[in-house]
């Protein structure tokens, strides 16, 4: 009987094939380690483990030139300045992403509540969450962790 389980197992591992960063479901793939050595601490944490920024620590969240900000992971264009918003929150507010740019799933970390997280649908880096208290036209709030993105102005 174990060496029925070996047996199987092996062939189930060797089927499989070797885990190669290719197989992280994204366009762009790193290692830990890749994302660990372009990334800060604090961009690590919130980018690739789901952690969020205090809030009003962003330099973003002042930011009201016209350009896009693009993910600090991949360089993908995320958001467009024009779908900016001041929430209050302390955090950057968007009321729409760019088409085609954006990931979601559900987040069940609390006890009770469900929320949308939203991630760079490129490279998986957690961006932050949406909610539904934003402004017209989509009446939704995508609350982005500063950290996530980088912004580049207009030329």
């Amino acid at each position: 009987m174990l060496r029925r389980t070996f047996l199987l197992s092996s062939c189930a591992a060797a089927l499989a094939g070797p885990a190669t960063a290719q197989t992280c479901g994204y366009e762009i793939c790193r290692s830990e380690a890749e994302w660990r050595a372009m990334l800060s601490e604090n961009e690590f944490l919130v980018m690739r483990e789901e952690d969020t920024e205090k809030p009003y620590t962003s330099p973003l969240n002042d930011e009201t030139r016209d350009g896009l900000y693009h993910c600090r992971g991949c360089d993908l264009p995320l958001y467009a300045s024009d779908a900016k918003f001041e929430s209050g929150t302390g955090w950057p507010s968007f009321y729409e992403s760019l088409p085609n740019a954006i990931g979601t799933k559900e987040d069940r970390r609390f006890i009770f509540q469900v929320r949308t997280e939203v991630h760079c649908r490129r490279c998986g880096s957690h961006l932050g969450h949406i909610f539904d208290d934003g402004p017209d036209p989509t009446g939704k709030r995508h609350c982005l962790n500063g950290l996530s993105l980088t912004f580049v102005p207009k030329a």
